[in-house]
């Protein structure tokens, strides 16, 4: 790894969950160096299982440092005050006013560093009346309406597969702390960054916001149909042994589509000649892909689609796409040796930089891993000293 684009950047990290530590993931992967803070108990992330390190820990936390801090302690908040002094960013998703009442806020600790990118997610934001409610990935799906429009529409609100809210957050936390780190070098003084999940969320309604705004009546869920009933062909249909996705956005892709199913007798057809046609008959169109997708196997059908050129893709299982050859060679699924957990992949960058090599994964560290390095290198603290942070439960 010869040069990434955050090479010298010095990130401290308070993440937990998935929000915290993907935004910090992505800077320790564009070269940042990473510190992340646990309580001497560990994350909550780390409960999810009884020993060991769980699988979502070790795959979000790669190329970080690991130290434990009592933050609760007069000593720990010393500690974390020196820690931060010379630091470029500090990443925390804690609730709304936890770092206030540890006295550990923006105002506070700028005082010492008045360079400081403070980053800080949250569920709904440091205002408006959302701002105290508890913020978990599915209250903000629930909240922002993800849920609304998920499903179908005889069924009731279904959250997505994905912990949407988390990562976009986490996503957008990181692009504010970047534009902060840009914005520094012109005015040579660090900002105070915010995101919520609930706004970076919103963003995504798109469709379904467009089918608002043209019909006050519009079904709120369309299962796998487009989310404004607005694109047609455009589902998920069955195959004799699986599933595939099929959408046309112009006509070329439905023409195309017609001739692979032996419809062309419906090419020029006023009924169907323009997308808005074709979504007022959304029920027949799916019912003439669907009767030539059941006969064929999912495989056969992408094969044939695809040459075609009819927009359309495997519904991959779990399983499948754990192993898929194609992020494989694209560096998102990365195979490592865990000293705790073993044998994990652990996904690797997604942001592409034509002057950046892609980071090299090492492992996330087991609780407090780095503690000597880091108190007795960093800080100066001696042996003893770091021993009896030990033993008053500050590390």
């Amino acid at each position: 790894m010869d040069r990434q684009a955050l090479d010298g950047v010095d990130v401290v990290t308070l993440g937990q969950i998935y929000n915290g530590p993907y935004c910090a993931m992505l800077l320790s992967y564009l070269g940042a160096d990473v510190t992340k803070i646990e309580p001497p108990d560990g994350e909550p992330l780390r409960a999810r299982v009884d020993e060991g390190e769980p699988p979502e820990f070790v795959m979000l936390n790669s190329n970080k440092e690991g130290i434990t801090l009592n933050l609760k302690s007069e000593r720990g908040k010393e500690l974390f005050k020196k820690l931060v002094s010379d630091a470029d960013v500090l990443v925390e998703n804690y609730s709304v006013e936890t770092m206030e009442r540890l006295g550990l806020d923006y105002d506070t600790l700028k005082a010492d560093n008045p360079e400081l990118i403070y980053a800080h997610g949250s569920g709904f934001g440091e205002d408006g009346p959302y701002r105290k409610y508890p913020a978990m990935d599915l209250t903000i799906q629930a909240i922002g309406g993800v849920m609304d429009v998920t499903g179908f529409p005889d069924g009731p609100p279904v959250k997505a597969g994905i912990a949407v809210g988390d990562f976009m957050g986490g996503i957008h936390l990181m692009a504010g702390i970047v534009t902060a780190l840009y914005q520094r070098e012109i005015t040579g003084e660090g900002q105070y960054v915010e995101v919520s999940m609930h706004d970076a969320v919103y963003p995504t309604l798109m469709s379904p916001l467009g089918a608002y705004h043209n019909d006050d009546d519009a079904p709120p869920r369309t299962g796998n149909r487009h989310s404004g009933l607005a694109q047609s062909p455009y589902n998920v249909y069955e195959a004799s042994d699986g599933y595939v996705a099929i959408f046309g956005v112009t006509n070329d892709h439905w023409h195309a589509l017609l001739e692979v199913i032996g419809r062309e007798d419906l090419v020029g057809d006023e009924r169907y000649d323009t997308n808005v046609k074709r979504s007022n008959r959304l029920d027949e169109v799916d019912e003439m892909v669907e009767g030539w997708t059941s006969e064929r196997e999912r495989d056969d059908i992408i094969e044939i689609l695809m040459d075609a050129g009819v927009p359309c893709g495997p519904v991959k299982e779990l399983d499948e796409v754990a192993e898929d050859p194609h992020l494989k060679e694209r560096g998102m699924i990365n195979e490592i040796d865990h000293p705790s957990y073993g044998d994990i992949s652990v996904p690797g960058l997604p942001i592409r930089l034509g002057d950046s090599d892609l980071p090299d994964i090492e492992p996330s560290p087991e609780k407090g891993r780095d503690n000597v390095e880091v108190y007795g290198g960093r800080l100066g603290l001696s042996e003893s000293e770091i021993e009896k942070l030990r033993e008053d439960g500050v590390i």
